[in-house]
C-alpha cells in the first residue's frame, strides 16, 4: 500500500471532539489537508457517528470540502483508556481520520473491518508502544483475504447497466429491486466494483455502497435468466428517471422556497439559544418544543434455551413484518406512495439473511433473542452511519427503526405512539427523527421538526416535505439537551432555531408569518394572471412537462403552455425503441390537451448523462464531449426519421413546435432541416417552426448566423454553464462551480438574445435558471422572451416578476454583467429582496 499512515500513541484527548480536533491537526502537519479541513471532520461528526464499532472511530471530512485534501494519507490516535464517541456510552480506542483525494482509502477501510473481528489484534494495536505495528496492520496485505474466492460469482448470462440514481442507491429502489428478482426462479447476482451481492436481498444491495454513476453488472442463472434480466434492468432504468425527476422536484420546491424565503431578508430574531442545521423543508414556524424520542429501550442478557430464543425472534419479526405490510398499506390508502414505499423496504431489510445470521450466532453462543438483537442491530447500524458517503450514511436511521420494531415485539411492548403526550403547537427535536414516528404525524398538531443528525435527502426528511411541515437537520448533538417545554421558532427555509426567543422576536415572527401567507395567498389568487411587469411588459410563462395528464395541472398553476417536452421519456421508460406510432399517439395527445396553446417539444436528446441500455450506443471517455444530441440525430436516422414523421402527425391535430438539442455548428442546423424538409414533402404536412436549443459556447457566439435558419431560440442554461465553465455538474468535488448565475454564463445569455434581436427571433430558457427567482429576474432583465419552468415554480415567478418593472430588471442585468463572480451576482439580488423586507415592516 502507498498511502501514508501518521500515528500518535498513548493520546488521552477529554472528549469526542478533542479527539477529531487532535487527529485532524496531525493530518494538517503531515500535509494532507489544509487546516480548514478539522472543521469538516467536526462537521460530519454533527451529521453522522463516525464510531465503526471494536473501538474503532472512522473520523472524515464532507464530501462538499474534498477541496481541502491535499493528498490522501490517515492520522491514527490510539486512546489507551477509550474516549466516549458520542451519547451512547461507546468508548473509542483506535482513532483513524481519514482524508481521502479518490478512493484510495477503500482498501485501508476493507482491512480494517478484517481486523476488527479479530479481537486479540485489536487488543494489541490498542496497547503498542510501537507506531509500526498499526501501520502495518493497516496497509499490509492479507494473503488470505486476498486471494480467497469471493462468496458470490457473476453468472455467464449478464448485463450492465449504469446507475444514474442522483442519490446513489438507497432504501426504496433496493426493495424495489430485490422484489423484482424474487418474482423469478433465476438466482440474480449484483455486481459493484470487486463486489457481488444477491439481487434478491434489500441489505446487500445496500451494502454495495452503489453511488450514481456507478456500472453494475446483472447476471442469472436458471430457467427464467434472460425474464429476470430484463425486467430488473428495467426497473432499475425506470426508477432512474423517477430518481432524477424527485431530485428535479425537490431542486425545484427548494428554489420556490428560497423565494418566499426571500420575505424574511436578513432577519435575525434574537433568541437565548440558535442551532443551526441544513435546511431540509420549508416553512416558518412558532411552536413549543417536545423531545419526540422515548427512553432508550433497556436490554437484559436473558438466555433460555436455542429453541425458545430462535421461537421469540421468529414471533416478532413476523410480528413487525405484519405492522410494516399494515402501515404501507394505510399509506398507499392514503395516496402517499413514497411512504408506503419507506415501509415496504424497511420489511426488506428485517428479512437480511446476513442480519438474520448473526443474531443466531449470538442465540447459539447463549445470548438471550432480544440482547442478540440489539448487539447485531447496533453493529449494522454504526457501520452504515460510518460510510464516508453522507447519503448513504443517513440511512442508518431506516434500519434503526426497522430493528427497534422487531426489538419492542421481543421485549414485549408496543408500539412507539408518542403523539398523545404532544401539545398542539409542537416543533419535534431528536437525534435522527424516525420514520415511524414521522409517519405518525399530525400536522394539524406537529409544527415542524429539527434534528441533530440525517440530511436533507434522508426518508424523514423527503416525509417531511410530503407533510409540508419545515424540517432542520444535522443541528448538531447539543440540540438534545434544548429544554422541552420552551417556545421557538423554527426556520426552515434557512435552517435555524432559535429557543426561548424573545417578545421582540415572537412579534416579528408573527409579522412574517403572516407576510408569507399573504404572498402564497397572493401568488395562488394570481396565478392565471400574465407575467406582466409595472410598466407594462409581458414575459410568457410555460412549463416543462413531457406528458399529457400533466397538462391540466401546469396550466391550473399559470402555465400558458409548455416550452419543453422532453421526448426522451418515451425511450427511457422501456426496454425497446418506440415506434413512429408509439411516438405519434403520444405527441398528439400532448397538443390536444393543450387545446391550441403553445408546444415546444424538443427531440431525442439522448447521452452525456441520458443513457438508454437498449439503444447499444458505443460507450464514450467523455460523454459530455461525444455523441449526443443532434449528434446522435445526424448519425441515426433509425431514430429520427420516425420521430420527424410522428412530429408532422402530430401537428395537424395543433401547434406545435420543433426544438433541436446540442447544436453547435451552422452546418448540423443544415444537414437537420433537410431531413425535416424530405419528411415533410413525404406526408405533404404543414409545416411547423424550427428552433434549436443554445447549451455550447458556440452557439451563443454564432446566434446571429443561427438565427437565420430558425424561428426561435430556446437556452438551456444547465448544459451551458457547465460547458462554458468546464465543469461537469455532477462531478462530487466540482458541482457547486457550476452556477448559472456566473457573470460568464449571463453574458452568453446576452450574446444569444442579441443574435436573435437581428433577424426578429424570439428567445425563451428552459433550463433551471428559469425557476430561480434571481434568474428569472435577470433573464427577463437581459431580453429574454419566454421562459419555462417545473411546475411548482410559475405562481412564484409570475408574481415575482409582477412586483418589478423592466426598468429595474434591465438596471439589475447589466450590473451582473459587469461583476467577477456568481457570489456577487447574488449579492446584487438584495434589490430584489429589498421590497419584500419593507413589505414585513409594515404594521
Amino acid at each position: 500500500m502507498s498511502i501514508p499512515v501518521e500515528v500518535r500513541l498513548g493520546a488521552a484527548p477529554h472528549n469526542r471532539e478533542d479527539a477529531v480536533r487532535a487527529a485532524g491537526a496531525v493530518l494538517a502537519q503531515a500535509g494532507h489537508v489544509h487546516p480548514a479541513y478539522v472543521d469538516s471532520l467536526l462537521q460530519r461528526e454533527k451529521v453522522a457517528n463516525t464510531f465503526l464499532g471494536q473501538g474503532v472511530a472512522i473520523p472524515h471530512g464532507m464530501i462538499e470540502d474534498k477541496h481541502l485534501v491535499q493528498r490522501t494519507g490517515l492520522a491514527v490516535l490510539q486512546v489507551p483508556a477509550g474516549v466516549r464517541w458520542g451519547d451512547d456510552a461507546k468508548q473509542a480506542r483506535l482513532v483513524v481520520a481519514i482524508a481521502a483525494a479518490s478512493d484510495e482509502h477503500i482498501a485501508v477501510l476493507r482491512r480494517l473491518t478484517r481486523l476488527m473481528r479479530d479481537e486479540a489484534l485489536m487488543r494489541r494495536l490498542v496497547e503498542t508502544s510501537d507506531p509500526q505495528d498499526i501501520v502495518r496492520a493497516l496497509t499490509a496485505e492479507d494473503e488470505a483475504v486476498a486471494t480467497a474466492a469471493p462468496a458470490l460469482e457473476d453468472f455467464p448470462l449478464g448485463r450492465e447497466v449504469a446507475l444514474n440514481y442522483p442519490n446513489g442507491l438507497h432504501a426504496r429502489p433496493a426493495g424495489q429491486w430485490a422484489q423484482t428478482a424474487q418474482r423469478f426462479a433465476a438466482r440474480v447476482h449484483v455486481r459493484c466494483g470487486s463486489t457481488v451481492v444477491d439481487g434478491k436481498n434489500v441489505a446487500a444491495l445496500l451494502s454495495l455502497g452503489a453511488g450514481r454513476g456507478a456500472t453494475l453488472r446483472l447476471s442469472a442463472q436458471g430457467p427464467d435468466a434472460e425474464e429476470a434480466l430484463r425486467a430488473l434492468r428495467a426497473v432499475i432504468v425506470r426508477l432512474g428517471d423517477e430518481e432524477a425527476r424527485q431530485a428535479q422536484l425537490a431542486a425545484s420546491r427548494q428554489s420556490q422556497a428560497q423565494g418566499l424565503g426571500s420575505a424574511l431578508g436578513d432577519w435575525q430574531p434574537t433568541a437565548r439559544q440558535t442551532f443551526t442545521g441544513i435546511a431540509a423543508s420549508p416553512g416558518l414556524v412558532i411552536g413549543t418544543l417536545v423531545q419526540a424520542e422515548g427512553a432508550a429501550l433497556e436490554v437484559e442478557d436473558r438466555y433460555r434455551s436455542a429453541p425458545l430464543e430462535a421461537e421469540a425472534l421468529e414471533r416478532a419479526l413476523q410480528a413487525a413484518l405484519a405492522e410494516l405490510e399494515t402501515l404501507s398499506a394505510q399509506a398507499r390508502a392514503a395516496g402517499r406512495t413514497e411512504q408506503a414505499g419507506i415501509f415496504h423496504a424497511h420489511a426488506g431489510l428485517l428479512r437480511d439473511a446476513a442480519l438474520l445470521q448473526a443474531v443466531s450466532r449470538g442465540i447459539v453462543q447463549g445470548h438471550g433473542a432480544a440482547w442478540a438483537w440489539r448487539h447485531a442491530l447496533g453493529e449494522r447500524v454504526a457501520a452504515q452511519r460510518a460510510l464516508p458517503d453522507a447519503t448513504l450514511a443517513a440511512r442508518a436511521a431506516d434500519l434503526q427503526d426497522a430493528g427497534e420494531r422487531v426489538l419492542r415485539q421481543l421485549l414485549g411492548l408496543p408500539a412507539a405512539t408518542l403523539e398523545a403526550a404532544w401539545p398542539a403547537d409542537a416543533i419535534l427535536l431528536a437525534d435522527d427523527l424516525s420514520p415511524s414516528v414521522t409517519a405518525q404525524i399530525d400536522p394539524s398538531r406537529v409544527r415542524g421538526f429539527c434534528t441533530a443528525r440525517g440530511g436533507p435527502t434522508a426518508h424523514t426528511a423527503i416525509l417531511a416535505r410530503a407533510l409540508g411541515l419545515p424540517a432542520v437537520v444535522a443541528s448538531g448533538p447539543d440540540l438534545l439537551a434544548a429544554e422541552a417545554g420552551t417556545p421557538a421558532i423554527l426556520d426552515g427555509y434557512r435552517g435555524r432555531l432559535y429557543v426561548a426567543p424573545s417578545a421582540t422576536a415572537l412579534i416579528e415572527a408573527r409579522d412574517k408569518i403572516a407576510l408569507l401567507a399573504r404572498r402564497q395567498a397572493e401568488e395562488a389568487r394570481t396565478r392565471l394572471l400574465p407575467a406582466t411587469t409595472t410598466d407594462g411588459h409581458t414575459v410568457e410563462i410555460a412549463a416543462n412537462v413531457n406528458r399529457a395528464d400533466q397538462v391540466e395541472r401546469a396550466l391550473q398553476a399559470g402555465a400558458e403552455g409548455v416550452g419543453l417536452m422532453r421526448t426522451e421519456f418515451l425511450f427511457l421508460e422501456r426496454d425497446t425503441v418506440p415506434d413512429e406510432e408509439a411516438q405519434y399517439q403520444a405527441l398528439r395527445a400532448m397538443v390536444e390537451a393543450l387545446g391550441g396553446r403553445p408546444l415546444v417539444v424538443r427531440t431525442l436528446d439522448i447521452g452525456g448523462d441520458k443513457q438508454v441500455p437498449h439503444l447499444q450506443l458505443p460507450v464514450e471517455d467523455n460523454p459530455f464531449l461525444g455523441v449526443r444530441g443532434a449528434r446522435l440525430a445526424l448519425r441515426r436516422d433509425d431514430l429520427l426519421m420516425p420521430q420527424l414523421r410522428a412530429l408532422y402527425r402530430a401537428a395537424r391535430h395543433g401547434p406545435l413546435q420543433v426544438m433541436f438539442p446540442m447544436i453547435s455548428t451552422v452546418e448540423e442546423l443544415h444537414a437537420l432541416r433537410q431531413r425535416m424538409a424530405q419528411v415533410r414533402e413525404e406526408l405533404d404536412a404543414p409545416e411547423v417552426a424550427v428552433g434549436i436549443m443554445i447549451e455550447v459556447p458556440s452557439a451563443a457566439l454564432l446566434a446571429d448566423r443561427l438565427a437565420a435558419h430558425v424561428d426561435f431560440f430556446s437556452i438551456g442554461t444547465n448544459d451551458l454553464t457547465q460547458y462554458a465553465l468546464a465543469v461537469d455538474r455532477q462531478h462530487p468535488e466540482l458541482a457547486g462551480m457550476a452556477d448559472s448565475l456566473h457573470p460568464a454564463v449571463l453574458r452568453l445569455v446576452e450574446r444569444t438574445v442579441a443574435g436573435a434581436r437581428r433577424h426578429g427571433r424570439w428567445v425563451g430558457v428552459c433550463g433551471g435558471l428559469a425557476g430561480e427567482p434571481l434568474g428569472a429576474a435577470l433573464l427577463v432583465g437581459l431580453g429574454v422572451d419566454e421562459l419555462s419552468m417545473s411546475v411548482g415554480d410559475l405562481g412564484p415567478i409570475k408574481a415575482l416578476l409582477r412586483r418589478h418593472s423592466l426598468a429595474e430588471l434591465q438596471a439589475l442585468a447589466q450590473r451582473a454583467l459587469d461583476v467577477d463572480s456568481a457570489d456577487e451576482v447574488r449579492a446584487l439580488g438584495a434589490a430584489l429582496r429589498g421590497e419584500d423586507a419593507a413589505e414585513g415592516a409594515q404594521p
